[in-house]
């Protein structure tokens, strides 16, 4: 499971001419998920999005997270982060987790994601075409893949 993460000031998603989330303060989290991951895997991704420390404190360092500041966030499938780009110029998308298999996980990372939170979160359409706006704060943008913790 892969994740990119951005601080925002705001951001929204809009599906078909219809915002379908829209936040303010938090992260906007795009997600990328391959038929290997599990439970364990959306744990480990879900504790380090509310835990890490990269919204500013009162003397302007990276030093609070999500959950200090009651932030808020906004989850989007996005399988193209799994592309492979080795061979050629057009991307491989075959490590991507089949809707199948990928639907599951991505509600079962929301609602995890919801849990650690102790709060509701937005999202995007699992397979649509769809529009996200975002102002990233900083700007601060982090990839974080759980099969590859450092």
């Amino acid at each position: 499971m892969k994740i990119v993460i951005q601080r925002v000031s705001k951001a929204s998603v809009t599906v078909e001419g219809e915002k379908v989330a829209s936040i303010g303060s938090g992260l906007l989290i795009l997600l990328g998920i391959v038929a290997e991951d599990t439970q364990e895997d959306i744990n480990w991704l879900t504790n380090k999005i509310a835990n890490i420390r990269i919204f500013e404190d009162e003397n302007g360092i990276m030093n609070k997270s999500l959950l200090q500041i009651d932030g808020e966030a906004i989850v989007v499938s996005q399988f193209t982060l799994q592309a492979s780009t080795k061979k050629g110029n057009r991307p491989s998308y075959i490590k991507a987790a089949r809707p199948e298999v990928a639907i599951p996980m991505y509600n079962a990372f929301n609602s995890t994601l919801e849990s650690v939170l102790k709060k509701p979160i937005q999202t995007g359409k699992f397979g649509a075409d769809m529009k996200v706006e975002l102002l990233n704060d900083g700007p601060v943008t982090i990839i974080i893949d759980s099969k590859n913790k450092e």
